[in-house]
Protein backbone atom coordinates (compact mmCIF):
# COMPACT_ATOMS: atom_id res chain seq x y z
CA UNK A 1 0.00 0.00 0.00
CA UNK A 2 0.81 3.32 -1.21
CA UNK A 3 -0.09 7.14 0.30
CA UNK A 4 -0.52 9.27 -2.37
CA UNK A 5 -2.34 12.66 -3.42
CA UNK A 6 -5.11 11.63 -6.33
CA UNK A 7 -7.05 13.93 -8.31
CA UNK A 8 -10.83 14.20 -7.08
CA UNK A 9 -11.99 13.88 -10.33
CA UNK A 10 -10.07 10.48 -11.48
CA UNK A 11 -11.50 8.28 -7.92
CA UNK A 12 -14.67 6.83 -9.13
CA UNK A 13 -17.26 5.74 -6.34
CA UNK A 14 -19.24 3.05 -7.83
CA UNK A 15 -21.92 2.38 -4.80
CA UNK A 16 -24.30 4.98 -3.80
CA UNK A 17 -24.37 6.20 -0.17
CA UNK A 18 -26.64 8.61 1.70
CA UNK A 19 -23.55 11.14 4.03
CA UNK A 20 -25.18 12.16 7.05
CA UNK A 21 -25.35 16.32 6.03
CA UNK A 22 -23.95 17.04 9.50
CA UNK A 23 -20.90 15.04 9.46
CA UNK A 24 -19.70 16.13 5.76
CA UNK A 25 -20.15 20.02 7.54
CA UNK A 26 -18.51 19.43 10.34
CA UNK A 27 -15.77 17.44 8.33
CA UNK A 28 -15.43 20.45 6.29
CA UNK A 29 -14.85 23.21 9.50
CA UNK A 30 -11.96 20.83 10.39
CA UNK A 31 -10.29 19.63 7.06
CA UNK A 32 -10.47 23.44 6.76
CA UNK A 33 -9.25 24.40 9.96
CA UNK A 34 -6.17 21.60 9.64
CA UNK A 35 -6.40 19.51 7.14
CA UNK A 36 -7.59 15.73 6.13
CA UNK A 37 -6.34 14.04 9.35
CA UNK A 38 -6.81 10.40 7.86
CA UNK A 39 -6.66 9.39 3.53
CA UNK A 40 -8.92 7.72 2.37
CA UNK A 41 -8.85 4.01 1.25
CA UNK A 42 -9.54 3.57 -2.92
CA UNK A 43 -8.40 0.43 -4.97
CA UNK A 44 -6.19 0.91 -7.67
CA UNK A 45 -7.25 -1.89 -10.74
CA UNK A 46 -5.87 -1.37 -13.82
CA UNK A 47 -4.83 1.83 -13.69
CA UNK A 48 -7.90 3.06 -12.51
CA UNK A 49 -9.21 4.35 -8.71
CA UNK A 50 -11.96 3.04 -7.22
CA UNK A 51 -13.41 4.40 -3.49
CA UNK A 52 -15.52 2.40 -1.33
CA UNK A 53 -14.59 3.88 1.96
CA UNK A 54 -14.05 7.72 3.57
CA UNK A 55 -17.57 8.50 1.66
CA UNK A 56 -17.59 11.46 4.22
CA UNK A 57 -13.91 12.64 3.75
CA UNK A 58 -14.52 12.39 0.22
CA UNK A 59 -17.70 14.62 -0.26
CA UNK A 60 -16.07 17.27 1.93
CA UNK A 61 -12.98 17.88 0.45
CA UNK A 62 -15.11 17.74 -2.83
CA UNK A 63 -17.65 20.25 -1.57
CA UNK A 64 -14.62 22.46 -0.92
CA UNK A 65 -12.86 22.23 -3.72
CA UNK A 66 -10.25 20.65 -3.24
CA UNK A 67 -8.39 18.87 -6.38
CA UNK A 68 -6.86 16.33 -5.09
CA UNK A 69 -7.30 13.66 -1.80
CA UNK A 70 -4.63 12.09 0.20
CA UNK A 71 -5.46 8.10 -0.31
CA UNK A 72 -4.38 4.88 0.97
CA UNK A 73 -3.72 3.33 -2.58
CA UNK A 74 -3.95 -0.69 -2.64
CA UNK A 75 -3.30 -2.15 -5.99
CA UNK A 76 -5.65 -5.06 -7.04
CA UNK A 77 -7.01 -7.52 -9.64
CA UNK A 78 -10.16 -6.86 -11.20
CA UNK A 79 -11.55 -10.30 -9.27
CA UNK A 80 -11.10 -7.66 -6.02
CA UNK A 81 -13.32 -5.16 -7.38
CA UNK A 82 -15.65 -7.25 -8.21
CA UNK A 83 -15.89 -8.48 -4.73
CA UNK A 84 -16.62 -5.09 -3.30
CA UNK A 85 -19.71 -5.00 -6.02
CA UNK A 86 -21.06 -8.07 -5.05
Amino acid sequence: MRIEDIPIKQIRRPLYRQNDQVKVRTLMESIQEIGLQEPIDVLEVDGQYYGFSGCHRFEACSRLGHETIRCNVRRAPKSVLKMHLA
